[in-house]
């Protein structure tokens, strides 16, 4: 009868996890909507806008001149000078339209990356359907193609008692520095294996948590060293501000050096485009 029980409320957590959408209200009510295909885009959209919160950068046309070439003919000192003034960015291609593509975060977020460098954060659920959808895609894109310049980092969204339960496996992994092994192993766990990483009080969820790890070669005493460590809760109260800083209403949500946000369903329904245009919002934000 345990056995049967134990199956029973994994089937009830993941009906719970797969007929929600992934948004802020995801993990504690399903919603009636019937459930999307895994590759549908998000149900909510992110927080509307201000109009023109954000300044634009204005690239320079082809027959402007280079800083290089007007210092040639300067003086030494308005030639030290231009040499260190940074090149303007390139524009955002017309093709992408702030508030159909992409929003503006108002205010703009301060960014934990150099200033010669574009921080991209994707915020994310472990129990989401569209982010175990669009994984592959972004892993993808941060190991072969990322422009140099982009700094990625991965924020686990904080809404409710399911969400933070998976963000508290999410930065334990991060802080057994085991990420690149097990972070794709954890969406397999609960999205193919059924295995919902989530029980039905906090002693469940640690012992589902446990057993999960420890059979991915984590120790006992590793894995009490990082679970409730110092830099764990840290994390996780940082996790929440952010999702909070971001107005994260549904995931998966890219936000782009704290000024823009956008997701699969404004990119058109597209990973292929929406790596497009976090690259070009990348680029014009980047400083040389």
């Amino acid at each position: 009868m345990k056995t049967i029980s134990k199956r029973l409320l994994a089937a009830v957590l993941l009906a719970a996890l797969a007929a929600s959408a992934c948004n802020r209200h995801s993990g504690e009510t399903a919603l009636k909507a019937p459930r999307r295909p895994a590759n549908a885009a998000v149900a909510v959209k992110p927080e509307a806008t201000q109009s023109g919160g954000a300044e634009r950068a204005t690239g320079m046309t082809e027959e402007s001149e280079s800083l290089a070439d007007v210092a040639s003919g300067l003086s030494p000192i308005a030639s030290a000078v231009a040499a260190n003034t940074p090149a303007v960015a390139a524009p955002i291609p017309a093709k992408w339209v702030e508030g159909t593509n992409y929003n503006v975060l108002v205010p703009t977020q301060p960014t934990s990356v150099d200033p010669s460098k574009v921080e991209v954060v994707e915020v994310f659920w472990y129990g989401c359907g569209h982010c175990n959808h669009l994984d592959p895609i972004i892993e993808g894109w941060r190991k072969t193609s990322k422009a140099p310049y982009v700094e990625f980092s991965r924020v686990h969204v904080m809404w409710n008692d399911t969400t933070r339960a998976h963000a508290r496996l999410f930065y334990t992994i991060e802080a057994l520095h085991k990420l690149e092994a097990l972070h794709a192993a954890v969406f397999h766990e609960i999205h193919v294996n059924g295995n919902p990483l989530v029980g039905t009080d906090p002693a469940a969820t640690e012992a589902l948590q446990r057993k999960f790890l420890k059979a991915n070669g984590v120790t006992d005493a590793e894995f009490d060293g990082a679970y409730r460590s110092f830099g764990v809760e840290g994390r996780l109260r940082n996790a929440e501000d952010l999702t909070r800083r971001y107005k994260a209403q549904s995931v998966p949500l890219l936000v782009v050096n704290g000024k823009y946000t956008t997701d699969v369903g404004l990119a058109g329904n597209s990973e292929t485009a929406l790596v497009e245009l976090v690259n070009d919002l990348a680029a014009s934000e980047r400083r040389h």
